[in-house]
């Protein structure tokens, strides 16, 4: 199919931003299925870009730039590219590491694709209809190049395929098929439940973050809020924590929290986890229980008509934790939103503060690992952000 834009409607494109809106597109030449490759041009017959077409605002996900073939070769190129910027920083090809994010859509130029790599599996993640039909090659280009080091490659789209394009995906293995769910990250090891778990079964992106946590945990008292399989509560354990406590509202989540400690740390009765609602638990603790506190809550806006109850909901959350900390602790709170940027999480968090009337110092300012890069052209992808804070 060939799309033609709306004259002057070629601007973002030539500054490389990979998404076309429906409301640039002048008219459409040929069958429009769905996830279909399509040739854009411009209102003045010029080839511009090659791209995914899908019903809705975002109507086609830029591959290339350039007039070329979207075959096996393609994928090839772009897959050895994105391994190699994760062997240049250090994350691929590690015997301390096996846990990393290989594509991360747009940031490695393949919007609507995420692939992460627990040892010697991949797990391929879809987020766009032209992704999915695309899966078998994405596999085939995946087993080409990482050749022997993954074994097996999951399919996990069933819940971020859009629904209304009624694609019956199941989630299942393209290549092989392993019981071993276990991988290392940086040195520590993790069951990954790439069958039900979030995500693609890990928070791969928290990774720098939970180094840099264990930095601060020896001797406190360390409560990890919205814990899920409990990143923060091994890395803390590590880090000679005296003790360490989880909270999810998930079962589920609580016993591969405890799982994943008896992998690391068998027997160790410094941690204690808790199946309980994050908001609840906070507003029932004793003042100056913990002195180090992670607030890592889910999205609270996955979209913009969301955004203002999302700013509350994290300005409510901080506040708990701002009120109840010790004297001189440290806070690691995170917005995961990408619909919230990082001034609004900061004021959110700063208005949170002021209420509390506590005294506080930010330490750092996190974002996502270099694993999951932001393409320059493409802002959106910096979802990410973060705070360490000292509190008086």
């Amino acid at each position: 199919m060939t799309i033609y834009l709306k004259r002057g409607k070629d601007e973002s494109l030539r500054r490389f931003h990979p998404w076309i809106f429906s409301g640039a597109i002048h008219h459409i030449d040929g069958a429009q299925e769905e996830g279909a490759l399509a040739r854009v041009l411009t209102a003045d017959g010029d080839y511009i870009a090659t791209g995914h077409w899908q019903i809705g605002s975002i109507a086609v996900r830029v591959l290339t730039f350039e007039d070329e073939a979207i075959d096996e070769a393609f994928w090839q190129r772009r897959l050895q590219a994105a391994l190699e910027v994760r062997r240049a920083i250090g994350v691929a090809d590690s015997p301390n590491n096996s846990t990393y994010r290989l594509v991360h859509g747009e940031g490695d130029h393949l919007p609507g694709l995420v692939i992460d790599i627990y040892g010697a599996t991949a797990v391929v993640q879809a987020h766009s209809v032209g992704m999915h039909r695309c899966r078998n090659e994405v596999a085939q280009a995946v087993k080409t190049v990482m050749g022997d080091t993954v074994q097996h490659i999951f399919y996990k789209s069933e819940t971020t395929l859009p629904f209304k394009a009624e694609l019956g995906q199941e989630n299942g293995f393209l290549l092989g098929g392993s019981p071993d769910d276990v991988a290392i990250e940086n040195g520590l090891k993790f069951h990954i439940d790439w069958l039900r778990g979030q995500k693609t079964g890990f928070f791969v992106d928290q990774r720098d973050n939970r180094s840099l946590l264990e930095h601060y945990s020896k001797g406190r008292d360390i409560l990890n809020m919205f814990c899920y399989t409990g990143g923060f509560s091994v890395y803390a354990m590590r880090g000679g924590a005296r003790t360490v406590h989880s909270v999810d509202s998930s079962a589920k989540a609580i016993d591969l929290v405890n799982d994943n400690m008896e992998l690391n740390f068998p027997g160790d009765n410094r941690h204690k986890a808790y199946a309980e609602d994050a908001f609840r638990f906070l507003q029932q603790m004793e003042e100056g229980s913990y002195d180090l506190i992670i607030l890592d809550p889910p999205a609270f806006a996955k979209h913009k008509d969301a955004l203002h109850n999302a700013l509350k909901g994290y300005t409510r959350l901080n506040l708990r934790a701002f009120e109840k900390i010790r004297p001189g602790g440290i806070l690691f709170t995170f917005s995961c939103s990408q619909a919230v940027s990082k001034d609004q999480f900061r004021m959110a968090i700063f208005t949170a503060a002021a209420q509390s009337g506590r005294r506080v110092r930010i330490l750092h300012q996190l974002h996502q690992p270099a694993d999951h890069p932001v393409n320059i052209y493409h802002p959106e992808g910096e979802y990410l952000k973060g705070l360490v804070l000292q509190v008086e």
